[in-house]
């Protein structure tokens, strides 16, 4: 509210701006880091509209984030490109909005049972499984018989890979926390530094002050003016007080904010943490996939093997039988030609 009227500029550089698809809550965002620092972390909704406001400039309204963001692009055609992703991205964010509200009217829905006793439900496979593009992944977790295809393996992909982007939004996010405290620590030592300065310096012009007193009152003829100049260096050395206390409870709120900092660099180097232990298990996990893919392979190429013994060992039955045939017929002509 404070800077409605004048932009604030979040870089001093350009800088990458992309789109994000947090699979984890179903959104879309627009996604922007400068070195650590998140500078734009923006949800799409059906409500937003970017709008062009020049060739090279274009903005729209977080009304989440209560912020206006604005982007110069080097050429027309970049802005171009980032408006139309934007607009795919927007209807795309209003299909999964109008989806999961479907999901929740179809899951409220009660289910009809038949005069044979057969339950009978409204839904159809398509608002089941969602469209030809979607219904390939749900497949898995509607159907209540297991069903296996030949030479494949089922592994989890996507909960190692969705674990590892949270946790990597999570530390993209703590790095943004961590340089803003560190920056807000280095500026408060700053001013401990020069308060400490301000303080030796108002107690020295105390000091000075109180002999100044003490050596106007031993004078012997005081006069009126001496009286006033004593009045006021009283009074300036009152004020004086007064702003050296403020600086110590200013110093004590210093050092508390600086305690609460370290608290959330610990914070954050547990979280630093779960995070290496989590790549590390996603490691193990990929060469165990590894190692399965190499004995797939292996049964693969010894399945072949076998079947390729096997119509070797047919061919060579045919022969037999065939050999045998002949020989029965011609003990058969024998036998008769003996007979007769």
């Amino acid at each position: 509210p404070t800077t409605k009227k004048n932009w604030v500029p979040t870089s001093k550089h350009a800088v990458t701006v992309s789109y994000f698809y947090d699979s984890t809550r179903n959104v879309y965002r627009i996604i922007s880091l400068d070195g650590s620092k998140a500078i734009i972390n923006s949800t799409i909704t059906p409500n937003m509209t970017f709008t062009k406001t020049s060739q090279k400039f274009g903005q729209w309204a977080d009304s989440r984030a209560n912020t206006v963001y604005g982007l110069g692009f080097s050429s027309e055609s970049h802005l171009s490109k980032f408006a139309e992703k934007f607009a795919e991205f927007k209807e795309a964010a209003r299909l999964a909005k109008e989806k999961s509200q479907e999901k929740m009217e179809l899951t409220s829905t009660p289910s009809q049972e038949s005069a044979t006793g057969e339950l009978q439900s409204p839904l159809t496979p398509e608002s089941i499984n969602g469209t030809d593009d979607e219904r390939v992944p749900r497949d898995a977790s509607l159907n209540s018989e297991p069903r296996a295809e030949p030479n494949t393996v089922p592994f989890p992909h996507s909960s190692s890979s969705a674990i590892n982007k949270h946790w990597e939004a999570e530390l993209a996010a703590l790095k943004g926390n961590n340089a803003k405290l560190t920056a807000a620590l280095l500026e408060s030592t700053a001013n401990v530094k020069q308060w400490k300065q301000q303080l030796a310096a108002y107690q020295e012009e105390a000091e000075r002050l109180h002999k100044r007193v003490t050596e106007l009152e031993c004078v012997s003829g005081q006069t009126a003016g001496i009286k006033t100049q004593k009045t006021e260096l009283n009074q300036t050395i009152e004020e004086l007080e007064a702003a050296l206390k403020a600086k110590e409870e200013e110093l004590e709120r210093l050092k508390a904010e600086v305690e609460r900092a370290s608290e959330l660099q610990l914070q954050k180097d547990a979280v630093s943490q779960k995070l290496q232990e989590t790549e590390t298990r996603n490691a193990e996990l990929e060469a165990q996939l590894a190692g399965l893919e190499q004995r797939v392979e292996t049964s693969q190429v010894e399945q072949e093997s076998f079947r390729k013994s096997l119509r070797s060992l047919l061919e060579l039955l045919d022969g037999k039988i065939f050999e045998l045939t002949e020989l029965r017929d011609s003990l058969a002509k024998l036998i008769d030609g003996s007979g007769s």
